[in-house]
C-alpha cells in the first residue's frame, strides 16, 4: 500500500441558504437529536448526555435498498455520533463517529452557520460542513465528499423551507 492510501482525508462542502439568515437557521443545525428532520434517516435518538451539551450522543439509522443477483435487498446502515463541541455565539458545533457498521473508523465533522452579511439577523446565510477522517472502507474520497455535499445541499432546502413554514 502506498503512503497516500493512508493519509486523513478533508473535504468541506458549503451551500448557501439565501432567505434566512444565520440566526434563524442555527437552531436547525444546533437540535442535535434531530437531524432526522433534515436529512433522509429512519430514526435519530438521543442515546445519553444533555440536549446542547459536549457529550451528548445520538444514534442515527437508515435502510438502503438496493438489488444484488436479481434480488432486493435492504441494507440497514446505523451510527452513534457524540457531540464534541457546541457554540450558539459563533454557530458552529463538532462530532465525532462512534460505533457504527458504515466503515467509519475515525472521522470528525465540524458543521458552521455563517452569516453573509455584518448583521447576522438579516440577509442569507452559509452553511459550512468540513470534516476529517481516515480513510473509509468501500469508499473513495470524491463519493464520501459528494455524499456529504450533497446531503448537505438537502439540509439547505429542508431548513428553508421550515423557516418559511414558521413565518
Amino acid at each position: 500500500m502506498g503512503e497516500e492510501s493512508n493519509a486523513k482525508w478533508e473535504g468541506k462542502a458549503i451551500a448557501e441558504i439565501t432567505k434566512n439568515s444565520a440566526e434563524q437557521v442555527w437552531p436547525y443545525i444546533e437540535d442535535f437529536c434531530n437531524i432526522h428532520k433534515l436529512i433522509p434517516l429512519d430514526i435519530c435518538n438521543k442515546v445519553e448526555g444533555i440536549e446542547g451539551q459536549p457529550g451528548l450522543t445520538r444514534y442515527c439509522a437508515t435502510t438502503i435498498k438496493g438489488e444484488a443477483d436479481d434480488a432486493e435487498i435492504k441494507i440497514n446502515n446505523w451510527v452513534n455520533e457524540k457531540l464534541l463541541t457546541i457554540d450558539p455565539v459563533q454557530r458552529c458545533l463538532s462530532y465525532e463517529v462512534g460505533q457504527n457498521n458504515m466503515g467509519f473508523k475515525s472521522y470528525v465533522s465540524t458543521i458552521k452557520v455563517l452569516a453573509t452579511t455584518e448583521d447576522a439577523k438579516v440577509g442569507g446565510c452559509k452553511l459550512e460542513w468540513g470534516f476529517v477522517c481516515d480513510p473509509v472502507e468501500g469508499w473513495r474520497f470524491q463519493d464520501l465528499n459528494s455524499y456529504i455535499d450533497s446531503t448537505l445541499q438537502g439540509m439547505a432546502k429542508k431548513i428553508e423551507a421550515a423557516c418559511s413554514e414558521s413565518i
